[in-house]
């Protein structure tokens, strides 16, 4: 039983490095006509977005960039919730030898 912990306290610790890995990755994506950009990091948080000046005024734009963000964090947390109901309690104690 203490192997099968042990084991799998080594696979979450590479996991959480891997993740930390993941988190310094910075990528960007551009609208065809490149008037939006949207810069994230490898774990697919939104870093920023940049909306060009002539789709907008500047309040409706800052208006604009904090909403989107804050849709695209309610849809992540959303998605580990469904993600967390098909991870079965039963699977971890399995793993565990129980």
């Amino acid at each position: 039983m203490f192997g099968k912990a042990k084991d799998l306290y080594a696979m979450q610790k590479e996991a959480r490095e891997m993740q930390k890995q993941m988190k310094q990755l910075r990528v960007q994506g551009k609208s065809e006509d490149e008037l939006v950009v949207i810069s994230m990091n490898g774990v697919q948080e939104i870093e920023n977005i940049e909306i060009h000046d002539e789709l907008m005024d500047l309040s409706e734009k800052n208006q604009l960039v904090k909403s989107l963000k804050q849709a695209w964090k309610d849809a992540q947390k959303n998605l580990q919730k469904e993600m967390m109901k098909d991870f079965d309690m039963d699977k971890l104690k399995g793993m565990l030898g129980g």
